[in-house]
């Protein structure tokens, strides 16, 4: 059993005055939560503090290591974001939390380093090379031209016809079934139907026996991949990890003991194979070694794709209720709690924000839709002045360490833009593009893999101020022209940056004297010169070395000749990209007489706190909101069980949530006339565009 941990009110003290300002307490419902140690749930409201009462926990936590046991405590959440968070508010008074026995991570690092490396070096006696979406991609394509072994030359032609006619060449996995390895379309999708693609008039299926080898096939390319390249997917690492515990169940055991207290946050956003993991190896069936804590929002849960967290997150006997939120307003709160799919017993939402606006409702007609967020910030310059309304005019005001605003104005809208002319049938119909005409959805993504060595030089955090980065990079960009050059290691896996050094320090005890140093010197000094600003002394001195290199493995310069010499315009892309990414942003932001809104999606809201936000209506699936969801607005808790009705009033309960002071929703008036004309004005303010 897990050591004993008794949590006093002075031990509680000592987390506030970390994590509290000045004169603020915890109330009973969080102190209740802070003292469970044992297997429960927490389920919290929206802006009722969740994290930070784990942090709490956690600090306390600190104080009462090392367990005499020599166990530890695993912290593990969704996003590298929430553990960031978490690092940077309680790392510093936490040294020994974040050491060895304890792991505190995401859940793919966590099955990445305890389950998928050890299980991959038991089946092939190797160590993973890389486990990264984008490598494994370029290695499909690598591998994807190679005969198998054991196929003949028809068999492998269909293998390669079907995944290419059935775009199933790079999505395809495997996952395990009742205990059988199954190949799937995709992970926790239907079991990979194999069908021949349907081209020409004289159509005909492939035979059983054609379907069989396909499979067959796929097999033995997907485990091609693991073995000889060391290259997984994500993905991957789930499928190694069931094997491993399935194959040797004293590892569920050793876990178990190796982490007494287990918490995992933002569970409502782990998908449904993320979820079983944990389940069985620090449940078990109520029959767990560890203390295992689940702390979400079940009714936040919008980014599990066809997964639906409420069907699958079974409670505990024991479930614990966050319902008061620091961040809504009576008023706001008053509203959004009708919009929850999950009610444990006990549920509510008590608005503690100081606000005391009430939630405005502005209608629009087709001709004045884009009359709609000026209106809302015309609303807000006006409520700002308003005597009674301080808590909105000091939060509009608040800026954090950074300058920003702590207390950002927002537009949301669930659904976006129109993917074709076709699929809006008549203008009363809306998505975000029509109430704001210039939004994009261009998103900015950090790539680790590039087309060419001048790519490499050029894009890395510059955020990151540290030479290690920048010596990562140039690592793999020299690791890329080896795998461009087919230069692999013995077993003929693609190098790893440690695999490369390791592989040039045994060239120079073997006779290469001073090879080793020699590289390692180069990697400095390429990196401070990156650091200073000289890409392009940086650039030559490499594409220099490079003949060199390659003869230690009896090879020229051949493939990667390109990828040396093409400038890939890096310099201009760089700043044509922040250049749109700058467009981008502006464009994606409404200013009036020094009020500014961004225009966002809820998704991209979520976790987020507003001053302020407008909540546009939009269509999904051929219907609004308003229409699927008037007995909410209107006043009745949400109690229906159709799919596309819960995929909305989960997407209505975290967009209306994000706001401390003023709520504000925009609804069609054909739609309103319909479907909401008897709404409560008591709770409503009602305004026309």
């Amino acid at each position: 059993m897990p050591p004993v941990i008794n949590i006093s009110d002075e031990d509680i003290r000592y987390a506030e005055t970390i994590l509290l300002p000045a004169g603020k307490l915890f109330d009973e419902e969080r102190r209740t939560y802070i003292r469970n140690m044992e297997t429960i749930d927490l389920q919290a409201v929206p802006g009722s503090g969740k994290t930070t009462v784990l942090l709490a926990k956690l600090l306390i936590l600190e104080t009462k290591l090392p367990f005499e046991d020599g166990s530890g405590i695993l912290v593990i959440s969704h996003t590298n974001s929430a553990i960031d968070e978490i690092r940077f508010k309680i790392q510093k008074h936490c040294p020994k939390l974040f050491s060895y026995p304890n792991f505190i991570g995401t859940i793919q690092g966590f099955v990445d380093e305890f389950l998928a490396k050890p299980c991959f070096q038991l089946m092939f006696k190797k160590k993973i090379v890389r486990i990264d979406n984008e490598i494994y991609f370029e290695i499909v394509e690598k591998f994807i031209g190679r005969n198998l072994g054991g196929f003949t030359t028809q068999e492998q032609k269909n293998a390669r016809y079907f995944l290419f006619g059935t775009d199933n060449l790079y999505s395809f996995r495997f996952q395990n079934r009742k205990g059988v390895s199954t190949l799937v379309g995709s992970l926790n999708s239907k079991e990979l139907k194999i069908v021949k693609p349907k081209r020409g008039r004289d159509y005909v299926d492939f035979t059983t026996e054609e379907k069989n080898r396909i499979r067959e096939w796929l097999i033995k390319f997907k485990y091609n991949i693991m073995q000889k390249a060391g290259i997984l997917h994500f993905d991957d690492a789930y499928f190694l990890a069931e094997n491993y515990i399935t194959s040797k169940p004293l590892i569920k055991t050793l876990l178990q003991k190796r982490f007494a207290y287990v918490f995992a946050d933002e569970m409502q956003d782990m998908d449904v194979h993320q979820y079983n993991l944990l389940e069985t190896i620090f449940f078990a069936g109520n029959d767990s070694l560890s203390n295992y804590q689940r702390i979400g929002d079940k009714n936040q849960s919008i980014f599990n794709g066809d997964a639906k967290i409420e069907t699958y997150w079974m409670d505990r006997p024991v479930v614990l209720l966050l319902t008061g939120s620091q961040r809504m307003s009576a008023a706001i709160a008053n509203v959004v709690k009708q919009f929850a799919l999950v009610r444990p017993n006990g549920f509510d939402i008590v608005g503690l924000g100081s606000g005391s606006i009430k939630p405005h409702l502005i209608k629009y007609s087709t001709s004045t839709i884009g009359n709609v967020i000026p209106l809302f910030l015309t609303k807000i310059k006006e409520l700002a002045t308003t005597p009674g309304n301080e808590s909105l005019q000091e939060k509009i005001i608040s800026v954090n360490s950074e300058g920003k605003r702590k207390y950002p104005i927002k537009v949301l809208a669930w659904n976006t833009i129109w993917k074709s002319i076709e699929e809006k049938q008549d203008d009363s119909k809306v998505r975000l593009i029509d109430y704001y005409n210039t939004f994009c959805k261009e998103e900015h993504k950090l790539l680790i893999d590039h087309n060419c060595l001048d790519s490499y030089l050029s894009f890395y955090d510059k955020r990151n101020r540290t030479l290690n980065f920048i010596r990562k990079n140039i690592l793999n960009a020299i690791i890329k022209i080896l795998r461009l050059e087919n230069i692999s290691e013995a077993d003929e896996r693609s190098f790893t940056r440690k695999g490369l050094l390791d592989c040039i320090d045994k060239m120079d005890e073997n006779g290469k004297s001073g090879l080793y140093d020699d590289f390692k010197l180069k990697l400095y000094c390429w990196s401070m010169d990156l650091a200073k600003g000289i890409k392009k002394e940086v650039h030559e001195s490499i594409v220099q070395y490079i003949p060199d290199l390659l003869s230690l493995f009896n090879k020229r310069i051949s493939a990667c000749h390109e990828f040396l010499n093409s400038k890939d315009d890096a310099k201009e892309k760089e700043e044509k990209e922040e250049k749109q990414y700058e467009e981008i942003a502006k464009g994606n932001k409404f200013c009036l007489e020094g009020f500014e809104a961004e225009i966002t999606t809820v998704h991209a809201a979520k976790g987020q706190t507003h001053c302020a936000t407008l909540y546009l209506e939009s269509c999904y699936y051929n219907y609004h909101e308003s229409e699927r969801l008037s007995s909410q607005f209107l006043g009745a808790p949400f109690n229906d069980h159709k799919t596309r009705h819960k995929e909305s009033t989960k997407m209505i309960y975290v967009g209306m949530s994000r706001p401390t002071d003023f709520l504000c929703l925009a609804i069609h008036d054909a739609r309103y006339n319909e479907f909401l004309s008897k709404i409560n004005l008591e709770k409503w303010q009602l305004l026309e565009a």
